[in-house]
């Protein structure tokens, strides 16, 4: 149940147009659908001021409006139920809710979400008892305690912000207007502020503008003097940097249901040591689950995830003075069960790695920064303005440094293709 379109007219006799639109609100998102759901019979919501003339017609509220018109006025036209048909632009808008009540003439046009010929039923419309409850809701809204033509243009001005809270993308939420009302601020506004559609209400408190910087680093490294490492800073430019923010080793030798580990990080000196996190994760896929782990760790601490056969080096917020930390052990494995873990060339031998997952706030390491006493608003009021910058680690790997060939990024992802999970899943 969703609304295309609703009016306020004032019914003014004596004036050349009889009328004037005081209020009108289109709905874009749901008048696609009616595109749709209506076909061949669709007939797009008109200009206001077509709108206004075919509307006074239909009601007979015009002056000059004195002869029968056999679409009209025939008895086969007794119109007992406030909907109608406009003719309006060669073709025929239907069906249209409207009635009159203290000069202000209250319409909108429902959504049919099907064909209109032949012409539904008005009871299989649910969208037009929703006309009815949206338009009395509006109505007991403006003459609720009214005096005077002021309160009426005060209430006609607030209903852009209030329909935004009660009937967001045309569909009502709330006919009670008033409710809508308490919840927003009116006299803090000076000027009117136009709204997003998708946002259903003005914000509170102080104006304020976030710029927020955001580099995420990729780096492969292997620790071979024919292989170069590579590294890549991407956010919001795409540059390179002298060096990767953690310098790695690992090195991973299989014997028999056992590996032993060694793995080496020093954070380069240029690097703000002030991490929000920082963990080291060594997965072993295609074996069993893990059953007894030796480790000598020089900083941190780990986590085994025995079934998820997982090493996890929480690094902490800081390295130590050093810059440079060690991790060195050896994982036993039991049995593997087939069934729960198909085999696959990856995470062993030469596919073995370590994935680093690090932020650093307030930091980047190109160095880009938004100036806060740089950036202009152009608004009414005077905004708090916020900037941000951070550095997060993605697809940070260091490749096992006893691998018999190069592994590139490109050939685990395609070792990856026949995986139906990724490793790296939330904790």
């Amino acid at each position: 149940m969703a609304q295309r379109a609703v009016w306020l007219i004032s019914h003014e006799p004596g004036t050349p147009l009889c009328g004037t639109v005081r209020f009108s609100r289109r709905y874009p998102t749901v008048e696609k659908r009616a595109r749709v759901f209506n076909g061949t019979s669709y007939v797009p919501i008109p200009e206001d001021g077509p709108f206004l003339k075919a509307l006074l017609f239909e009601l007979r509220l015009l002056d000059d409006d004195k002869d029968f018109v056999e679409s009209r006025d025939s008895c086969s036209h007794i119109n007992k139920t406030s909907v109608y048909g406009l003719l309006v632009g060669g073709g025929e808008l239907w069906p249209v809710v409207a009635f009159l009540k203290n000069n202000m003439i209250y319409a909108c046009v429902p959504l049919v979400e099907q064909t209109l010929s032949p012409r539904p039923p008005l009871i299989s419309i649910s969208g037009i008892s929703q006309s009815f409850e949206l338009l009395f809701g509006i109505q007991d809204f403006l003459h609720l305690g009214q005096k005077n033509d002021t309160e009426l243009n005060t209430k006609l001005n607030q209903l852009p912000d209030l329909l935004l809270q009660a009937c967001p993308f045309g569909t009502l939420l709330d006919a009670n207007l008033q409710n809508s009302l308490d919840s927003i601020n009116f006299a803090s506004v000076t000027h009117p502020q136009k709204q997003p559609a998708w946002k259903v209400g003005t914000y509170k408190g102080k104006p304020q503008v976030s710029i927020s910087i955001t580099e995420k680093v990729k780096s492969m490294q292997y620790d071979k003097q024919d292989i170069a490492d590579t590294w890549q800073v991407v956010g919001a430019v795409t540059c390179k940097v002298p060096v990767p923010p953690i310098l790695g080793f690992y090195q991973m030798k299989e014997e028999e249901i056992q590996v032993k580990i060694t793995v080496n990080l020093k954070l380069h000196e240029s690097v703000k040591n002030n991490f929000e996190f920082c963990e080291a994760r060594i997965p072993f896929y295609n074996r069993g689950p893990i059953t007894h782990v030796e480790y000598k760790v020089s900083f941190g601490q780990l986590e085994v995830f025995r079934e998820k056969s997982l090493l996890i080096w929480i690094i902490g917020q800081k390295f130590p003075k050093s810059m440079e930390i060690s991790l060195s052990g050896t994982v036993t494995f039991g049995a593997k069960s087939h069934e729960k873990q198909p085999f696959d060339e990856i995470c062993i031998g030469g596919t073995a790695y370590l994935k680093l997952h690090f932020k650093i706030l307030d930091y980047t390491l190109t160095g880009c920064y938004a100036d806060q006493h740089s950036v202009q608003v152009f608004a009414s009021g005077k905004p708090k303005i916020n900037t941000h910058r951070k550095l997060i680690s993605s697809d940070y790997y260091i490749w096992n440094s006893k691998a018999p060939a190069p592994i590139t990024y490109g050939s685990l992802l395609l070792s990856l293709s026949s995986w139906t999970l990724w490793p790296f899943k939330k904790r």
